[in-house]
């Protein structure tokens, strides 16, 4: 089945109707559930998402927040994730700090175990993430879930520790638990991701973005990154406007 394509006249837009999308979805897990667990990626139009997010009407006290991936880095570094996830969310919005759950690099695989049950402890057992957003490398890899990496071989566990990419180890979110969850929001922007998204779109299992659960998923993209994607008719394509 081909994913269903929304596109966006540029980054920011996309950015923006992402944040607007989970906070639809926060609103009425909170209501069905109580709580939304929902975790995210980095990246520049991640953030972008983010800090847009923290403007709309978000049940925040109700709200825990995950991370799909995060280097091995000393606390505080520019590379970690969870340095512009504080920021955003701890300054900007009104997330309780305990909500905010951070994957301890630090310990390696011991973190990797811990996480896991920190993950059965707020989303049960096994964990089911209440949505769950994605970009894509223009390799094709998701999370950080990169091509040739034994981590993408992994079913019995949900949190694992990857080798070396790009100059640093990875914690990741897996595919068992990003199958599992409710909603999955790919944000795609970048015309250097135009012929991943394609393959993304089409799914294709030669890239480990391709392996991602497809049955709840939508892909917000600008033109940039959609060309190849929608060169041919799509019935999940459509365009919208920032």
């Amino acid at each position: 089945m081909e994913l269903p394509l929304r596109l966006f006249d540029d980054a920011s837009g996309a950015a923006r109707a992402a944040a607007a999308f989970i906070a639809s979805e926060a609103r009425a897990a909170v209501e069905a559930r109580g709580r939304f667990v929902l975790a995210l990626s980095g990246g520049r139009t991640p953030w972008e998402m983010a800090r847009a997010l923290t403007l709309e009407d978000v049940p925040w006290d109700a709200v825990h927040v995950v991370q799909v991936d995060e280097r091995v880095a000393p606390g505080g570094d520019g590379d970690r994730n969870l340095t512009f996830l504080s920021e955003i969310f701890l300054e900007r919005a009104f997330l309780p700090p305990a909500h905010l759950h951070a994957m301890p690099v630090e310990d390696l695989e011991e973190g990797a175990a811990r996480y896991a049950r920190e993950l059965e402890e707020i989303a049960g057992s096994p964990p089911v993430l209440d949505l769950a957003h994605l970009g894509l490398g223009a390799d094709g890899h998701t999370a950080s879930l990169a091509p040739g990496d034994p981590v993408l071989h992994v079913t019995d566990r949900d949190v694992a520790m990857t080798q070396p990419y790009q100059g640093r180890r990875r914690m990741t979110l897996t595919f068992p638990v990003l199958g599992r969850a409710r909603r999955i929001v790919w944000l795609v922007t970048g015309a250097e991701k135009a012929a991943a998204l394609a393959r993304l779109v089409e799914g294709d299992e030669d890239i480990p973005a391709g392996r991602v659960a497809r049955e709840r998923a939508v892909v917000m993209a600008d033109g940039e990154a959609a060309g190849r994607a929608v060169s041919r008719p799509s019935r999940g394509a459509r365009r919208s406007t920032p």
